[in-house]
């Protein structure tokens, strides 16, 4: 198995909702797990290791970051928090198209606040903030469609 299809794995996993995966072969067992971590971030820990009995040095599990962005843009947003798609489904900033938009860049939210709606299988789903702060930048036009752990929102926590 190569880091292709490895990377093709890890984002059907991501997409299809599962919270972790397990793949053995012959030579190689692979486990996928995502969900929450402590921090409130979702990471993906890719393990492999050769069945057989080889010499190896002990691997350490590495975050997959296959669509990881340029180093100045990580070191720009680092200290903004990501808020991430909890779904798939078409994203909508307003509760409905004569009402004003949830939050604008610069509104301060708190735990519990209503940050958009996500449509899925025609339910309309509140999609709630779990952190307190500002909204620095709406990361999705509104009306269009978002996928399992896409980056909706930035916000800085100060």
């Amino acid at each position: 198995m190569d880091i292709k299809e490895i990377q093709s794995l890890i984002k059907f996993v991501a997409k299809s909702g599962a919270s972790e995966v397990k793949l053995e072969t012959d030579d190689i067992k692979i486990t996928i797990r995502t969900g929450p971590v402590s921090s409130g971030a979702e990471t993906t820990y890719v393990q492999q290791v050769p069945m057989q009995a080889q010499p190896i040095a002990a691997p350490a599990p590495a975050a997959a970051t296959p669509d990881a962005p340029a180093p100045e843009a990580v070191d720009a947003e680092s200290k903004y928090i990501t808020i991430k798609s909890p779904i798939i489904g078409t994203f909508y900033r307003k509760p409905s198209p004569d009402k004003p938009v949830f939050v604008e860049v610069g509104s301060e939210i708190a735990p519990g606040d209503v940050l958009c709606v996500i449509e899925a299988m025609k339910l309309f789903n509140d999609i709630e903030s779990e952190v307190s702060g500002k909204v620095v930048k709406v990361l999705v036009e509104d009306s269009s469609p978002v996928e399992f752990d896409q980056p909706l929102f930035l916000v800085d926590p100060s």
